[in-house]
């Protein structure tokens, strides 16, 4: 065999398995039918979420059941055959937000995103891609003072349970911060540890380029088959067959496709989501990475312009786009931030791969060996990309990974 290990997906996931299998000495192709980085990497907000030690849980309050039932928020959007389609993964989504349930959940997400921008700085030197980071963290921006006051006493909780920096700013420090900001922003909360890229599909196209550096191969082709062959595994593709001893399934929201061909009936899940570039009017300048907490979507300074970026829609990952949530978003933005002309002729569409209990699936098939789960990031995949390939990478190698790998193997679903 050519490889010793082919890692099925180029998005933030799988190049860095890619490359942390790599540096170790093995023989690696990456695989994917576009280049690192074209698919759910390139689309979303481009921050390092360090400080995102607690998950998005299931709302169990009736102001935000009944708010996500009118189906007209800009947070949250779904469709009737989007809702069906994972109803049984939802309802143990609900289940496992329950207070109880979500409390032990915490913990283990926490150590997972405790090592997020460690293990994104080691990539960023190999990769050469200084030139693409923001070190000052990102805002979240509050219209109304009840729910900023309402927000800090969580922040402090979690500040002090994981060590997290921020700072509270008020109507007055947030203007001198962001004075292009509209005056109904009632202040902020500035979190200080994550970091931000300005292009995350040239970040995750940089990480490639490392990879290759180490001897690695990036490979392009549609998957047609995944089968045993001998004592190892078969890829077949639009572009020819490939064969190694080990496999790596990080294929983000198509996952689920291959999965089920392998006999694992795994919970997950899609959560779209659109963004689009605008200009800004004037000579306003967004200085920050926001958040309009109080609505839902994230403003972020990219290269390309103002990106724009909604929550989650729950639809059938491949349905036609809907844009009435991205619109909606855009007329609340336009009321805290001075946006000017689009710059896209149709907004970017891309689908999240969620789990129900909201960690990611990372470690071996529990019924193949040779095969390994790297999958089900939801809204962290660009944050956790490099953290799951250092890690994934120390089992495959028999060694001991950083944390405990027990909450994220995919035995706890089966």
């Amino acid at each position: 065999m050519k490889h010793d290990t082919l890692v099925l997906g180029a998005g933030m996931v799988g190049v860095g398995v890619a490359y942390h299998l790599a540096r170790r000495g093995r023989r690696v192709a990456l695989l994917d039918r576009r280049a690192p980085g074209s698919e759910t990497s390139y689309g979303n907000a481009g921050i390092i979420q360090r400080e995102a030690v607690a998950p998005h849980a299931f709302p169990r309050d009736m102001h935000s059941m009944w708010r996500m039932a009118s189906n007209r928020g800009v947070d949250v959007r779904y469709t009737p055959r989007g809702v069906m389609q994972a109803g049984r993964a939802l309802w143990q989504f609900w289940q496992h937000s329950a207070p109880e349930a979500y409390a032990r959940i915490v913990p283990e997400y926490a150590s997972l995103i405790a090592l997020s921008v460690d293990a994104h700085a080691e990539m960023i030197e190999a990769a050469g891609a200084e030139g693409l980071i923001r070190r000052d963290g990102w805002m979240e921006v509050f219209r109304s003072a009840n729910t900023l006051e309402a927000r800090l006493g969580e922040v402090q909780a979690l500040s002090e349970r994981f060590g997290l920096a921020y700072e509270a700013l008020d109507a007055r420090a947030l203007r001198a911060r962001e004075p292009d900001l509209d005056a109904q922003a009632s202040g902020a909360v500035h979190w200080r540890d994550p970091w931000s890229a300005a292009d995350p599909g040239a970040l995750v196209a940089a990480y490639a380029r490392a990879f290759e550096a180490e001897g690695g191969e990036c490979l392009r082709g549609d998957i047609q088959s995944i089968a045993r062959h001998g004592e190892g595994w078969r890829v077949a593709t639009d572009a020819g067959a490939f064969e190694a001893r080990d496999i790596v399934l990080a294929l983000g929201p198509w996952a689920d496709d291959w999965l089920a061909t392998l006999g694992y009936r795994l919970p997950l899940f899609v959560k779209r989501g659109y963004h689009m570039h605008y200009a800004a009017r004037g000579d306003a300048t967004l200085r920050h990475w926001l958040l309009d907490a109080d609505t839902g979507y994230l403003l972020s300074p990219m290269r390309a312009g103002i990106r724009l970026t909604t929550g989650a829609e729950l639809a059938p990952r491949d349905a036609p786009a809907g844009h009435a949530q991205l619109e909606a978003a855009e007329t609340a933005a336009r009321g805290l931030f001075p946006l000017g002309e689009r710059l896209q002729p149709r907004p970017w569409k891309g689908a999240r791969p969620c789990t129900p209990d909201m960690k990611p699936i990372i470690g071996p098939a529990p019924r193949h060996a040779g095969l390994w789960f790297a999958l089900g990031h939801a809204h962290q995949g660009f944050t956790l990309g490099p953290a799951t390939g250092q890690l994934l990478a120390s089992m495959m190698e028999g060694e001991v990974p950083a944390i405990e790998m027990v909450p994220f193997r995919a035995e706890r679903f089966l």
